[in-house]
């Protein structure tokens, strides 16, 4: 295997791994999954945020996200209003609800991540892990 194969297999496992801790904390705190967190962050950083955008930023279909904003629409935690200026799409904006579970949920999430990485790695390593990530992030996004 070379490094290459090797680095992008730990790099799935390390996602994957984290992202069970970090959803199974969120879950048993703030009964909210890390999905739900992610586009509530997202809504709430994006000005006059469109399912496009949820699209563009997570990487994921544009059903997907749609169904996704639905059932947190359901829930209370988000809103549709028309979008002045494109009638094919929607401002999305967080409730009342959808805010204050993000802001409950975001310090857990926080405290959650930070035990899990500062036990392998200290501040500059993760500054540095996570610059390389970032830049690798945008690299593969103006693929497509």
């Amino acid at each position: 295997m070379t490094q290459a194969t090797a680095l992008f297999f730990d790099l799935v496992r390390v996602e994957t791994r984290l992202y069970n801790a970090a959803e199974a904390r969120l879950r048993a705190v703030h009964d909210l999954s890390l999905g739900q967190f992610q586009l509530l962050d997202l809504i709430n950083r994006t000005p006059d945020c469109r399912v496009q955008d949820i699209v563009d930023d997570i990487a994921i279909t544009v059903g997907a996200a749609s169904k996704a904003v639905d059932r947190m629409e359901n829930a209370g935690l988000c809103q549709r209003s028309a979008n002045p200026d494109d009638r094919r799409s929607s401002i999305l904006t967080l409730t009342e609800l959808g805010a204050r579970r993000l802001a409950e949920a975001r310090p857990t999430l926080d405290q959650e991540l930070i035990a899990l990485v500062s036990e392998v790695a200290g501040p500059e390593e993760l500054l540095r892990a996570g610059g390389v990530l970032a830049a690798l992030k945008e690299s593969l996004r103006g693929r497509g």
